[in-house]
């Protein structure tokens, strides 16, 4: 009986070349752009316990309840979670390690996240994050910076057609007057409300507000703002964030249902989303979450210092165009008995001279591994035969640039590839290309 093939976890996607080229390509200027802000890079386990993300998250959510990829370690019964997002996890690292006592941190990650729903377009069961986190500033400015931030990025990667959302929550004691009056609104309406929406109308009413059940629109537009429950510090904080990134020429919308999914925001949240991915379009989020260091289980007056922006890799990366092909420089290729040893000697003496080199494997006609190294898309071959072996010379033929092919030297070989790949047209000696 033949045995069936074993396939890839549906949602969890290979990364293949060329794409993989393009993955690069972003972090490189992720860590590039996060850098020019102050941000230094953390790395967080892929694996903590469930209860960071049930105190951070909270239990009555989406994530927590449905969600989650949580299991029990059958080796010691402990109640693990692969990580759903990112904040959790740093905020967790940052008090583990007492970060603050060194003063306000910026911080960013990147790598997978996780979480048990329906692949579709936009969504995965394993997905890939960037994520920005600013612990210790209590004032505006941080949340500006982190909008500036997101603004600077679309513009390094190309993308224009995106726009800004953003919102105030308020602080906790306004939250509860703003709670009590949708719990009366839409208990007055309860027979208009969806089965999502009566379950969350006692347990958790405002994210009611974030339902994308199109029924439910004209009820959710008609109900109490948040905005109209915000105090004088607190309108005076949103105020003031406005006014920054009206200062940075970003333009903005107030949108008083952006509400975001997570338990631990408040005060500013913001959203960039494009048309160009349909319902899955939010491609940056984030916000201030000055209660998840208490939540977590730290006291005092620096727990009400932090906000975060987080970027979606995946959603991000398919706006690029086309992958790059590798930047290659040499194809060595070889033929004869002893071939083989010199090949690999002169690969590494090129390498060392910081080249990039492929060395030629299968054996082949010369005529065969030629067409390998064209298509390769290096600039030169390096050619070893045995008249070349015998001499200690290797014939270099230039692939995307004018010129003859010549035999050197394997002492000026680095010299003569630099040359080539400069353009240079001019003479050094015996041996150097015209």
């Amino acid at each position: 009986m033949s045995q069936k093939g074993i396939r890839g976890v549906r949602g969890m996607n290979d990364i293949l070349p060329p794409e993989s080229l393009l993955w690069n390509e972003f972090e490189a200027l992720v860590h590039s752009w996060a850098a020019a802000y102050g941000y230094r890079p953390l790395r967080t386990p892929i694996v903590e316990q469930t209860a960071l993300f049930k105190r951070a998250i909270g239990e009555v959510t989406d994530i927590v309840e449905k969600e989650m990829y949580a299991f029990e370690d059958a080796l010691n019964g402990e109640h693990l979670t692969l990580r759903p997002e990112g904040t959790a996890g740093c905020v967790r690292a940052a008090i583990e390690h007492n970060l603050l006592h060194q003063g306000p941190q910026r911080l960013y990650y990147w790598g997978p996240m996780f979480r048990h729903e329906r692949p579709q377009k936009g969504r995965y069961r394993q997905f890939h994050q960037i994520g920005v986190e600013a612990l210790g500033f209590a004032d505006p400015e941080i949340d500006a910076e982190l909008i500036v931030m997101g603004a600077r990025l679309w513009d390094d990667l190309g993308i224009t057609d995106v726009r800004l959302e953003i919102n105030s929550l308020g602080d906790p004691e306004e939250r509860a007057a703003h709670r009590e009056a949708l719990v009366a609104y839409f208990t007055a309406h309860q027979d208009e409300l969806d089965e999502d929406s009566r379950r969350r109308l006692s347990r958790n009413p405002l994210r009611i507000l974030d339902s994308k059940n199109p029924a439910m629109q004209p009820l959710i537009e008609e109900a109490p703002r948040l905005l109209d429950y915000l105090g004088a510090e607190t309108r005076a904080h949103f105020d003031a964030v406005l006014a920054l990134i009206e200062a940075a020429g970003i333009p903005y919308r107030i949108n008083p249902r952006l509400v975001r999914g997570l338990d631990y925001y408040n005060r500013t949240v913001f959203e960039w989303v494009t048309p160009k991915l349909g319902a899955q379009g939010t491609i940056c989020a984030g916000g201030r979450y000055d209660g998840l260091f208490a939540q977590l289980g730290e006291t005092g007056s620096r727990s009400r210092v932090c906000a975060r922006s987080r970027a979606g890799a995946g959603a991000l990366g398919g706006v690029w165009g086309e992958p790059p092909q590798p930047e290659l420089d040499v194809y060595l290729v070889h033929q004869g008995e002893g071939s083989a040893p010199a090949a690999f000697r002169l690969a590494e003496a090129l390498r060392s001279s910081g080249f990039s080199v492929i060395v030629h494997a299968g054996g082949g006609s010369f005529k065969s591994q030629m067409k390998r190294a064209d298509a390769s898309g290096a600039e030169v071959a390096v050619i070893l035969g045995e008249s070349e072996l015998a001499s200690e010379t290797a014939t270099v033929k230039p692939l995307r640039r004018p010129g003859a092919q010549r035999q050197v030297p394997w002492t000026q070989l680095e010299e003569v590839v630099a040359h080539i790949q400069l353009g240079s047209e001019e003479s050094d000696g015996a041996g150097t290309l015209a």
